[in-house]
């Protein structure tokens, strides 16, 4: 048995596509089609039902995941344990986030923090795309915490008892545009039937989801199309450049709202979005500045944890 074995697992898990696992994993498909059937050779039982498409594991499958996560997190936990520790005393806290968190949020946030909870060495690991290769950064090891969006309406089904979180914020995110003669350019279109140039965020991206359900249950209107980009800083410079209409988070585009550079594209609450900001780890026992910082965060925000 070897370790890619279960990190090829869990990718497929994670991606309901073994074309897009083997990608991910930089292997040809067919050669990441043999590597998951000599995993199930070894255990002996068949994890994946190769008869549907999206990907779905059998029982079999969904059981062996847990421990397939389990293993690799500790796998990289103990050589992270073993090798020398070439920071001093103060090890880097590391992090990963959502990208459109890293630019609008984090910043400030952990410098609030270290005001009270005294210096901080932090380390930030790329955006890997989705929620759910993201969450694979704490079950592997990769980082202690994890900072993402989170609302109702984009449902994550993450383990509460596995990945505890707490609330350490929200953030709004507002239908905008260039300034139009004709006023707010959403409310127009909803009212003239014009259709709308639309910057968006695709399907698979967290606020692409969340607007997907605004756009099923609200008020119809035209829109094309026209740029997609899973990162808020993309649409709002397309934006700058005359693309189209887009929804940004108001953190993001503060300033040029002030300065009337760009405007609200609609005067109805309902196509606003408040969601929250959670920060998550997985619930295995972290380093002890980790654990501290972690101590810090429930007694500073006030116990908002689950």
């Amino acid at each position: 048995m070897e370790l890619k074995w279960l990190e090829d697992f869990i990718m497929l898990a994670s991606t309901s596509s073994f074309s897009r696992a083997a990608e991910a994993r930089n292997v040809t498909q067919s050669a990441f089609s043999r590597r998951i059937k000599q995993l199930e050779v070894w255990l002996g039982a068949s994890l994946v039902n190769r008869a549907t498409f999206p990907t779905h594991l059998t029982r079999e499958g969904k059981e062996f995941l847990l421990v397939a996560q389990e293993t690799v997190r500790q796998f990289y936990a103990t050589r992270k344990s073993l090798q020398p520790n070439r920071r001093g005393k103060n090890p880097p806290l590391r992090f990963s986030a959502l990208h459109t968190l890293t630019v609008t949020f984090f910043p400030q946030w952990l410098r609030g923090i270290q005001a009270t909870a005294g210096e901080i060495n932090s380390q930030l690991a790329p955006d890997r795309g989705g929620f759910e290769d993201n969450i694979a950064t704490l079950t592997e090891g990769e980082v202690d915490f994890f900072l993402t969006y989170a609302h109702p309406l984009v449902p994550s089904f993450v383990d509460k008892e596995r990945f505890p979180s707490i609330l350490l914020g929200t953030e709004r995110l507002i239908p905008v545009s260039l300034p139009s003669s004709n006023g707010p350019i959403l409310d127009y279109a909803i009212t003239n039937g014009t259709p709308l140039p639309y910057l968006s965020y695709g399907e698979v991206s967290f606020f692409g989801a969340a607007l997907a359900q605004k756009f099923a249950s609200g008020p119809t209107f035209s829109r094309k199309t026209v740029h997609e980009n899973t990162m808020s800083i993309g649409l709002k410079s397309m934006l700058q450049a005359g693309w189209g209409m887009t929804w940004l988070p108001e953190s993001l585009i503060h300033s040029e709202l002030q300065r009337g550079e760009i405007v609200p594209a609609s005067a109805d609450p309902y196509w606003s979005l408040t969601v929250d900001i959670r920060i998550l780890r997985h619930h295995t026992p972290l380093a002890v500045g980790a654990e501290n910082f972690w101590t810090h965060l429930c007694t500073s925000t006030n116990n908002n944890n689950d």
